[in-house]
């Protein structure tokens, strides 16, 4: 695992390529998600967004790259599924993820606590790790900054009830962040071309995040059938 800030010097002005699959999702394997890290990274990847630990143990085999990771798990009756609970925080620790990312929305979480009440105590046990604050809100990310994570994504704009039918990418949101806060800033979110990529980090952000436009071929293609069905 990078130590220190080393994983985020590593990505900073570059791209981080999220490999993800989830198992209702044709290309849902370790060893695919490994393989796609690994075609990612010979394009210029310097980073890579992974889920589950599985996941992170094969693409660890396949790129010597830093890894930001998280675990997706449902719970019943909380809307917070991104590294929820300090149970998946202690797994991805084990496994010497560079950066934990988590859902870091003003929702409850399974447990009943909020963020404000969680992260002090994960930054009490896991004083030398870094944590990315996955954000849907201005006033989220700030709140994020001021407990203490190492960096502010975007991740969650437009995915929450309160930003449901936000257009993304969400410049605004990433304008006003990196205007703000001292802590780098990561866009995360419906990144789809090479010149949205290029407007995030005209804006001044750390490094940015692309997932489905690279890693999601099931996703690629219904964006193009949607031109051939519209004619």
């Amino acid at each position: 695992m990078n130590t220190e800030k080393n994983a985020l010097n590593k990505i900073k002005s570059k791209l981080v390529v999220s490999c993800q699959a989830l198992p209702e999702e044709p290309l849902h394997s370790s060893f695919i998600m490994g393989k796609m890290a690994y075609a990612a990274y010979l394009g210029g990847a310097s980073g890579i967004r992974a889920n589950s630990v599985e996941d992170i143990k094969e693409i660890k085999k396949q790129v010597d790259l830093p890894i930001i990771g998280i675990i997706k798990k449902v719970y019943e009756g909380s809307e917070v599924f991104i590294t929820p609970t300090m149970e998946e925080v202690d797994e991805l620790c084990r496994e010497g993820v560079d950066i934990i990312a988590m859902d870091a929305t003003d929702r409850v979480r399974p447990d009943g606590s909020t963020i404000s009440e969680l992260f002090p105590k994960l930054r009490e046990k896991y004083k030398d790790q870094l944590f990315m604050a996955d954000c849907s809100t201005y006033e989220e990310g700030l709140m994020a900054a001021e407990l203490g994570f190492d960096c502010v994504g975007t991740t969650l704009s437009g995915y929450t009830a309160s930003t449901k039918g936000r257009a993304l990418p969400d410049f605004d949101f990433v304008e006003k962040l990196v205007n703000t806060l001292t802590v780098p800033v990561i866009s995360e979110g419906g990144i789809s071309t090479p010149e949205e990529l290029k407007r995030m980090y005209d804006l001044g952000v750390h490094a940015a995040v692309v997932g489905s436009a690279i890693t999601r071929p099931m996703e690629i293609t219904q964006r193009f059938m949607k031109s051939v069905t519209a004619t």
